[in-house]
């Protein structure tokens, strides 16, 4: 089924270590580069006993090119995907906004940044984004099989997606690796080797090759 909910998210996500070639790839697909490498910095708050958490909800206030207050849903699985409600609106002023949610109640429990380039294409978002601990392609759209026919296009292998988040990866490396430290940014991550393999997480873009034509 690939009706979904106005507001609703589908997106799934790539393990890749060649981002370059996926980006040609995307270029010569025509897709439109509607965001150049913009540095992503997100706070996520929740209430003093973590009770978005517990229900499986994301309240963030982010920072690229301009400001956007978020919610997010629980999540599901449909399509080997992930679909959430999906709230956001750009505000005027970090700073301000995050004093309106404090003002809520709400707390800054944790902050993570990423590196992002955004395209479009066939009603379809793609984008490229280096995280601290590695390069990663999501794709989110309309459609669980539009969004698999575009992984294909690119090259990507569908068996290596990982329909989860990049915090819930990033908890997982903090468990099995003991990393002494709450956020995800790129400072805390100078020095660290990452071997994602360790974590079951392979390459989506070493074993197939891109559709032709």
């Amino acid at each position: 089924m690939d009706e979904y909910a106005q507001d609703q998210e589908l997106e799934v996500k790539f393990f890749v270590e060649d981002l370059n070639t996926i980006e040609q790839r995307l270029v010569s697909a025509k897709a439109t580069l509607i965001q150049p490498r913009t540095h992503e910095y997100n706070q996520r708050f929740d209430t003093t006993s973590g009770d978005l958490a517990r229900g499986q909800r994301i309240l963030r206030l982010r920072r690229d090119t301009g400001s956007h207050l978020t919610y997010k849903g629980p999540t599901s699985n449909l399509g080997g995907v992930l679909a959430r409600q999906e709230i956001e609106f750009e505000v005027s002023n970090f700073e301000t906004a995050k004093k309106f949610v404090e003002a809520l109640g709400y707390r800054a429990k944790f902050v993570y940044e990423k590196h992002r380039t955004t395209y479009e294409i066939n009603s379809l978002k793609v984008t490229l984004d280096e995280m601290p601990y590695g390069d990663f392609v999501e794709i989110e759209g309309p459609g669980a099989t539009q969004i698999r026919d575009m992984a294909h296009t690119l090259g990507l292998d569908w068996n290596q997606s990982l329909p989860e988040t990049y915090i819930s990866i990033f908890r997982r490396m903090r468990e099995l690796i003991n990393l002494h430290f709450d956020d995800l940014t790129f400072e805390n991550f100078e020095g660290v080797e990452v071997d994602m393999a360790r974590f079951g997480i392979k390459p989506a873009d070493v074993s197939v090759p891109a559709e032709q034509g």
